[in-house]
């Protein structure tokens, strides 16, 4: 089993109650990503299958320690003849830490369009420049072990401004999973969720010339939602195509679209963080 598959492996403790696998990373927060991904393996646990998510809205409550378990417990709420909705809860040492509301479809047939273009962008395998790599160069402490997350992420134009000068064009990565995935559905899914909370939220500081790894940086996701308008595989290339929304009274909004090789657009997330400067 991949890295990946292991951590969204959850163990049913009872009905709807299920236990997460420890953190790949064992230092600072637990990482937004992988609240997302186990808490969408939980709710997916439960419904039907052929009900694939279609949307996602959560909250970020309180930060999670990676060295300790976490239950997830998924709430019911409905389910009907095409759509279902669960409520997922996560806490850690009587506390939640985590709460969101996911809903699954049965895919129907319908209209297709998509508003937004895939940007240009070179091919993946051309791209050099990790994500890791840009965020050492940048401050990232040297306990930071958030390379240790099972994702290939590719910086296409990453920031080379100087301090203080603004940086107001979109940011492009192609990521994915970074091992092989089998066929389940459900795990793609959890994937795409896992890869979105990366680094959505780092680019609310690049309008003001500063940078998320800046130590003097004590930012933090709130929120986030996350809408999936096909079926894509994680573990192949998806261009992440991100831009800041607003900033303001300490806090950032930024939003994000992912599309596959052939340029479909295949999901669409939002995320609001804290951003507050020592």
């Amino acid at each position: 089993m991949s890295a990946f598959a292991s951590l969204i492996d959850l163990s049913a403790v009872r009905s709807d109650v299920f236990q997460a696998p420890a953190a790949p990373e064992r230092s600072g927060r637990m990482y937004g990503g992988q609240f997302l991904a186990q808490g969408l393996a939980a709710a997916m646990s439960t419904t039907e299958e052929g009900r694939d998510v279609h949307s996602l809205h959560a909250y970020f409550l309180r930060p999670g320690d990676v060295d300790s378990p976490i239950e997830f417990e998924v709430e019911r709420v409905r389910d009907g003849r095409s759509f279902s909705a669960r409520v997922v809860r996560a806490a850690q040492h009587g506390k939640e830490l985590f709460r969101m509301m996911a809903s699954f479809h049965v895919p129907e047939q319908g209209d297709d369009y998509a508003g937004a273009r895939m940007p240009d962008a070179p091919p993946p395998e051309t791209v050099a420049l990790t994500y890791n790599e840009f965020s050492r160069s940048n401050g990232e402490p040297a306990d930071w072990d958030g390379e240790s997350r099972p994702m290939d992420i590719r910086y296409i134009n990453a920031p080379t401004a100087q301090p203080g000068e603004p940086v107001l064009e979109p940011q492009r990565m192609w990521m994915r999973v970074s091992e092989e995935l089998s066929d389940e559905w459900a795990l793609h899914f959890a994937g795409l969720a896992y890869l979105s909370d990366s680094t959505l939220i780092d680019h609310v500081v690049l309008p003001h010339g500063r940078r998320w790894q800046d130590p003097e940086l004590n930012g933090a996701s709130l929120d986030h939602a996350m809408w999936f308008h096909r079926r894509a595989r994680a573990d192949q290339w998806l261009l992440f195509d991100q831009h800041v929304g607003a900033t303001g009274h300490g806090r950032g909004f930024a939003q994000g679209r992912f599309f596959d090789r052939s340029g479909r657009l295949v999901a669409s997330c939002a995320q609001e963080g804290m951003i507050r400067w020592t």
